[in-house]
């Protein structure tokens, strides 16, 4: 369900997401679709970043969560993962000015410490020790990510602790479990958009989107806009969240 034109007064406050993830895709085809190199697309793709940041923050939406870099995406041609490394790190330093100056903080999950560029992880940490102080909206990087991955990580925490006497396992639970993955400080996202017009979860969040409202966009990365944005919450207020349990209009 769609509606043209939507505006936050269209929005309904108490009923919008604490946490919305974004699958970001659509960069490649953008650039393409213009006959120019991919990190073209990818470079474009920042202003959509800004401008969703901004918008998520203006409407009071605590958490935002961005596919930026799956453990996947390790496969693309060496020169391409370079210039995405690259980008990264001039967005770092084109934007901490900005994020500090609207309260946002900026957290990152994934295997980004061990697989990063040793500069660029140095660069991250150095963003978010100066962010740190950001109560508005918690801006998460989804870098060097894979949902397999982390779980499997948690796993191995979780067997090294019970072999340790540190965890007794007939009390594992789903909270003792979340506490050992990269998510444990996020909430579970409500809201899960995806744009390029893909309808997959691309190994995104698997333990945290078990109950996640899904909206798929046929919009590319590049011209997602706060309009965009303002759609997917209007579709998004429109359903009932059951959880498993029978409609409330049945």
């Amino acid at each position: 369900m769609e509606k043209p034109d939507i505006t936050p007064t269209d929005l309904d406050p108490a009923r919008l997401p604490t946490h919305v993830a974004i699958i970001m895709d659509g960069n490649g085809r953008w650039a393409q679709a213009r006959g120019l190199p991919r990190i073209e697309g990818h470079r474009s793709a920042v202003r959509a970043v800004r401008d969703i940041v901004e918008a998520t923050a203006e409407l009071g939406i605590p958490f935002l969560t961005l596919y930026a870099f799956s453990t996947e995406n390790w496969q693309r041609p060496e020169d391409e993962v370079s210039a995405l490394m690259q980008l990264l790190h001039l967005m770092l330093d084109q934007e901490e000015k900005r994020l500090i100056e609207n309260d946002i903080r900026l957290h990152v999950i994934g295997a980004w410490e061990a697989m990063l560029p040793r500069p660029l992880v140095e660069r991250l940490r150095q963003a978010i020790a100066r962010t740190a102080g950001g109560t508005r909206l918690t801006l998460t990087l989804a870098l060097s990510y894979g949902g397999r991955q982390e779980i499997l990580h948690a796993a191995r925490l979780i067997a090294r602790a019970t072999q340790q006497g540190l965890l007794n396992p007939d009390t594992l639970s789903d909270t003792t479990l979340k506490a050992y993955l990269w998510t444990k400080d996020l909430p579970e996202p409500e809201l899960l958009i995806r744009t390029s017009g893909e309808q997959r979860i691309s190994n995104f969040l698997l333990w945290d989107i078990a109950y996640t409202e899904l909206y798929f966009t046929p919009v590319l990365w590049p011209d997602f806009r706060r309009q965009h944005l303002y759609e997917a919450l209007w579709t998004y207020q429109q359903r009932e969240r059951r959880f498993g349990r029978v409609s409330a209009s049945s």
